[in-house]
Parts: C-alpha cells; structure tokens; sequence
C-alpha cells in the first residue's frame, strides 16, 4: 500500500513539471518566437537523452527504421504542432485557461477514438462532453455568455483548444499503431525527427525573435530539460506503476497547479469564471474517466 501511495508522485511532480511548463510559455510569450523555442527545447532534449539512448537506438535501428514515417508523424504531432501552438495561444490568453483546455485531453482522446477507431462511445463521454463544452464556453466568455456573440472568442483560446485536440490525436495514434519499439527510444526518434522538421521554421524565424539571452536560456532549459525530459520519465514510470487510467486523473490537478503558479509568478488573476467554468470543464473530463462501459451496454443495464 505504501509503494502504491509513493507511487503517485510520479504523476503527481510530472503534473507539478507541466504546470511550470505552462508558466514558462507565458513567460516566453514576446521574448521568443513560437518556433524558435520549440526548436531550442527539442535541441536540448536530444542532447539530455543522447548519452544514455542513442547507442540502444542505434543499436535497435532494423526495428526502428520501418516505422521512421509513423514517428516522424508522432514527433511532429506532439512536439512541433502541440508545442508551436501553445507558444502562439500563450500571447493571448492566460494560462490558467491553457491549463483547462490541455486537462481537456483525456476526454478529446476518448471522442477521437469513437471517431478514427470505431471505438464504441461510453457513457461518460457522452455525459461528460456536454458539461465539459459548457464549461468551456463560461470560461472563454469570462462568465458573461453573450459577451462571445459582442466579442468573439480570444485567438489563444481557439489555439489552445487546437493543441489539445492535437495531442489527442497523438495519443489515438500512439496506441493504434503500438510501435514495437521501447518508451525511450520512441520518444528519442520523435524527437529527432521533430528537431529536423522544426529547423527551417526556426531559419524563418526573425533574428530577433531567436536569439539567445539570460531571460530566455532559463525558459529554454526548463522546457527542454525539465518539461521534455525528466517529465515524461516520471510520467512512464507512474503509467507502468498506477495504470494509466489513475494517472489521467491526476491530470484534472493541471489547472489548479497552474492557477496557483499563475497568481504567484505572473500575477494573474483568478476570477469566479475560473472555477465555475473550469470546474466543469474538469467534471465533463472526470466522468469520462469514470464511466467507461461502452453507451450500448450501460443503456441494456
């Protein structure tokens, strides 16, 4: 019972990492450009995980190098679009809303597995994504609904929800194509594959907007170090120890982490809109995680 309980800290500190990763891409907001830091955090994260997996893919390339196309794909999913676009979205939005619209992809990933894998849908996506929707429209609204038919919707909102429906759609990739291929190894060949994707927008990228500095180095480090390296370890290691299922749900902590960070290091105020409408974005998203019968099945109940 004891390791179990220990165990959740390895989800729980990669959420702690995450929350952080959310601050520094407000931070990075005009200090970098979008695609120049995605660029530097992929460079550091190759160089951190080169020493200790480089050999072993080399090693492993006749099983790697079929399914290159497939991670290239991944990469570039999760660490070229996910990652630029929540850059961009950090410009002109807060990130306690980046922090509710990135714990939305548990149940983003649910609906695009009805949609590609012809998955059945289960009860709580179907009760859930309502409340979740509505939840989100109070949000952006700032809890004055008809504000969205005078104002429309904040541009970084729109990105946020696109990062997320995109890191979804990697997570249903990755488990459709279950690549026969080690964690480490897979996430060392996204990276690689992303770091060349990414090297002609960062070219275009202006010069000023890539240049390197003792306000950005900080923001690129942790980025690169913390959030794309020891994070993910942690998060592996709490998969392999709790289940994924109980490391999702520690995930709904993400806005509140982020939140807390917000008002401390940027800031930012928290407002009653946050709650209500974060809260129930965070409730569609819980019982989706909750009740998972197949909707078919639970109705003959």
């Amino acid at each position: 019972m004891f390791k179990q309980k220990a165990a959740l800290l390895y989800p729980f500190v990669a959420i702690v990492l995450w929350a952080g990763n959310v601050i520094v891409s407000r931070l990075s907001a005009h200090a970098v450009g979008p695609q120049a830091i995605t660029f530097y955090r992929l460079l550091v994260a190759v160089a951190l995980m080169s020493p200790f997996v480089a050999r072993g893919a080399w090693r492993n390339r006749l099983a790697i190098w079929p399914h290159i196309g497939q991670l290239a794909i991944l990469g570039f999913l999760a660490m070229c679009l996910f990652q630029s676009l929540s850059y961009l979205a950090a410009e002109t939005t807060t990130a306690t809303n980046m922090a509710v619209f990135t714990a939305l992809t548990p149940l983003l990933t649910v609906g695009l597995s009805v949609a590609l894998l012809g998955e059945a849908p289960t009860l709580g996506m179907v009760c859930g994504a309502p409340l979740s929707f509505a939840g989100l429209v109070y949000l952006v609204s700032g809890g004055e609904v008809s504000s969205l038919l005078r104002n429309g919707v904040h541009a970084g909102d729109i990105l946020m929800l696109l990062a997320a429906i995109v890191y979804a759609l990697y997570g249903v990739l990755l488990k459709r194509w279950s690549l026969p291929i080690t964690g480490w190894q897979s996430t060392y060949m996204q990276a690689l594959c992303a770091l060349a994707i990414m090297f002609p927008a960062f070219l275009a990228t202006p010069v000023p907007l890539r240049q390197l500095n003792s306000a950005t180095l900080p923001l690129i480090f942790y980025a690169g170090g913390l959030a794309s390296v020891v994070l993910p370890f942690l998060w592996i290691r709490g998969v392999q120890q709790l289940g994924p299922n109980r490391c999702a749900i520690v995930m709904n902590l993400l806005p509140v982490l982020t939140a807390a960070a917000a008002i401390v290091m940027l800031g930012e105020p928290v407002r009653s809109f946050h709650g209500i409408g974060g809260g129930l974005a965070l409730l569609g998203v819980a019982a989706a995680q909750a009740f998972q019968r197949p909707l078919g099945r639970a109705l003959r109940d």
